[in-house]
């Protein structure tokens, strides 16, 4: 996906503000396996993804909880190092070879001060990521295992190629196993 689309998906801007927004950017290519963002460290980067595949997780009683997945068109960012300059919980780690653009917060924010057609961006930006992360928060506390696999089923189904069976349990707040039998179930 080209950077112009991921940024209008977030909130269109004028052809000048689109401008200084892509000429502050920098393609980055990470290979499968590279870390954007690790557990207890600093990264207050925003990386747009191109190409690609990404999860993050949290370290968990010596395994790893996914708890996000996200694809082309995904923005990846540690919120708690972005915004307070403070140690992330979670590692971002690419799972296929990716095609990012990276943004540095200082820049960003200099766009913000500079153009206000950007800062409201960065509002829409903002109010998405929270909404996302409500849509994500409460599926996981009221529907069921099975109710949340149909889902994943039917609304992003290319996962079920790309990415390995233990994360996908884990991102769907359930064993290994009890996903080979949700799967089994719905043959």
């Amino acid at each position: 996906m080209d950077i112009r689309t991921i940024i209008s998906r977030i909130h269109s801007l004028p052809e000048s503000s689109l401008e200084k927004l892509e000429e502050s950017l920098t393609r980055v290519d990470r290979p499968k396996g590279f870390r954007l963002t690790e557990t207890g460290k600093v990264e207050s980067n925003v990386f747009f993804l191109s190409e690609g595949i990404a999860r993050a997780y949290l370290p968990v009683d010596g395994k790893e909880v996914t708890f996000w997945i996200g694809a082309e068109g995904s923005t990846l960012m540690s919120m708690k190092s972005f915004v307070n300059d403070e140690k992330g919980y979670e590692t971002i780690e690419l799972m296929e070879d990716s095609v990012l653009y990276m943004l540095e917060r200082g820049q960003l924010y200099r766009l913000f001060e500079e153009d206000v057609h950007i800062a409201n961006w960065g509002r829409k930006f903002a109010e998405k990521e929270l909404l996302k992360t409500e849509e994500r928060l409460i599926p996981l506390l009221f529907t069921t295992a099975s109710e949340r696999y149909r889902k994943l089923l039917r609304d992003n189904p290319e996962l079920l190629l790309r990415l390995p069976l233990e994360c996908l349990a884990s991102y769907l707040g359930i064993t290994p196993v009890s996903l080979s039998r949700i799967r089994a179930e719905l043959r």
